[in-house]
């Protein structure tokens, strides 16, 4: 059984910054590609940020570039996401996700809230 528990998140101030975690049991990360996603209400789940098995690669989309930065630890069987500059529209759950390579995964974690006040 595939489990990945998200942390990390909570209330932060505008121009803040935070680092959630993704731990995860029942699969070795290195193995596998990891992303980051986030849905906001109302809107569709978007990713932030992906890593390919054995974290050679690194894929951000263009409107994430910049203040987002995914890492691994292998050793931890736990992968990052690291936000910086953060702004009120960043207000989401926020979603990691396993799988066999990018852009197809197969788990995801239950998510956890990042609130951004002004």
């Amino acid at each position: 059984q595939v489990q990945l528990v998200e942390s990390g998140g909570g209330l932060v101030q505008a121009g803040g910054s935070l680092r959630l975690s993704c731990a995860g049991s029942g699969r070795t990360f290195n193995n596998y590609a990891m992303g980051w996603f986030r849905q906001a209400p109302g809107k569709e789940r978007e990713l932030i940020a992906a890593v390919s098995r054995g974290g050679g690669s690194q894929y951000y989309p263009d409107s994430m570039k910049g203040r987002f930065s995914i890492s691994k630890d292998n050793a931890k069987n736990t992968v990052y996401l690291q936000m910086i500059s953060l702004k009120p529209e960043d207000t989401a759950v926020y979603y990691c996700a396993t799988g066999p390579k990018l852009g197809a995964y197969d788990y995801w974690g239950q998510g956890t809230q990042v609130t951004v006040s002004s």
